[in-house]
């Protein structure tokens, strides 16, 4: 789930309210936790219920939002036997681990070892109060949220003090992973693919702010998994929020999330608007430069890209001196300064100039198209990665696993 690396003077995180036909009141844990949330589902209802209520007919064909959440229900003796007794670690973060299990395609029910279908199975730390919070937004967002950019949580479990959540398997891991990784044995992401990705991640911020109801809050380039096909879809929700309503622009929570993406007037005030989530995906910055949004080992001034690299996102004629030196005869000039442009849109101070998604998914599009146009200059000219060397001054991903939805960092 997400690092929390803000003041918590910084406002109030919003209690999660949860609907009871969402998540089981009694025969769960007997701890605080436990009665915290029975005392939310008993004494409120369902924000998200309400919201799902409201735009639950209105048409969206690239996704559906459901009234109720379609998971199945686990036993942790279903989760043992999938997982044959958590035998097959994936990853691990700050949430806890993630293994992975087999499971019947049809009925769910466990399977053996190579037969069925590949899950991913997230084991929440038992002493993780946070992630407690989290795992409930993941059931709540994820169970009712349907739509081929956003990651399919199939079922969960809630026995005792044992929480685990599953999901499907992204065979390909996270575009983090295939972005840094500094391997010379392995061709570089292309351009190509780094289009397909990032509008496909779009499209996933774009029906989560529909009718501005969900509010991610933690986009990133280690929370966009990719099937065998390099298709994006945005997984972890445990940071996601219900957006303004009543006529507010925004809503006031404890910062939270991960430096170097979140927005400034969220970092400042604890303000988070829909185009709070604008400003992180404008961070994909990243996948023009193949350089992270935060590195230590960058000299001074470098180390976070934004701040670097915003100021050259203005200058047209410097557009080319930012793009990835490894893919640059994979694009056109015009498509690489169409790209700088929009990120720059992206990461606007104020919230209020950035575009929406849906603007951003269609400016997009048209860059792809562009794509097919084969760049005539192919010389080096000024690249941003001459500063050091290796390149990037930085080692491959810390994950463990690049096919697997993980626990946190």
């Amino acid at each position: 789930m997400g690092n929390c690396w803000g003041s918590d003077s910084i406002g109030q995180e919003a209690s999660h309210v949860y609907s009871s036909t969402n998540i089981p009141t009694t025969g769960g844990t007997s701890n605080n936790m436990a009665s915290s949330a029975t005392s939310s589902v008993s004494n409120c209802r369902s924000q998200f219920s309400q919201t799902v209520s409201e735009i639950v007919e209105e048409e969206n064909p690239d996704g559906r939002i459901l009234e109720t959440p379609n998971l199945k229900v686990f036993t942790f003796a279903e989760m043992k036997t999938a997982t044959k007794n958590f035998n097959t670690l994936l990853g691990e973060g700050g949430f806890g681990k993630v293994y992975k299990g087999w499971l019947d395609e049809k009925t769910l029910a466990p399977s053996k070892a190579g037969s069925g279908m590949i899950v991913a199975i997230k084991k929440l730390k038992q002493e993780s109060v946070q992630g407690f919070h989290e795992w409930q937004s993941e059931v709540n967002f994820l169970g009712r949220l349907s739509h081929p950019s956003l990651v399919k949580l199939l079922g969960y479990c809630w026995e005792d003090t044992e929480l685990l959540l599953v999901y499907e398997f992204m065979q390909k891991g996270s575009l983090e992973n295939h972005l840094f990784r500094r391997n010379p044995a392995i061709e570089p992401m292309s351009w190509e693919t780094r289009l397909k990705i990032v509008i496909g991640a779009a499209r996933g911020l774009a029906f989560l702010h529909f009718s501005e109801k969900v509010i991610y809050r933690d986009f990133k380039a280690s929370n966009i998994l990719l099937d065998g096909n390099f298709n994006a879809k945005i997984s972890d929700f445990g940071l996601a929020k219900l957006g303004p309503s009543g006529g507010d622009s925004h809503v006031t929570t404890r910062v939270m999330g991960t430096y170097g993406y979140a927005a400034p007037e969220y970092i400042a005030s604890g303000h988070l608007y829909v185009k709070s989530d604008v400003y992180g995906f404008g961070v994909l910055l990243e996948v023009m430069t193949g350089l992270r949004a935060f590195d230590t080992k960058r000299p001074e001034g470098k180390q976070t890209l934004v701040d670097w690299l915003k100021p050259t996102l203005a200058h047209k004629r410097k557009h080319k001196t930012i793009m990835d030196a490894r893919i640059e005869v994979q694009y056109s000039s015009k498509a690489a300064s169409l790209t700088a442009v929009l990120t720059l849109k992206c990461l606007e101070h104020d919230p209020k100039n950035r575009p929406s998604m849906k603007e951003v998914v269609e400016a997009l599009e048209r860059i792809e198209s562009l794509n097919k146009e084969r760049p005539k200059d192919t010389s080096r000219s000024g690249s941003i990665h001459s500063w050091t060397t290796p390149r990037h001054g930085e080692q491959g991903s810390s994950h463990r696993s690049a096919g697997s939805i993980r626990g946190k960092r």
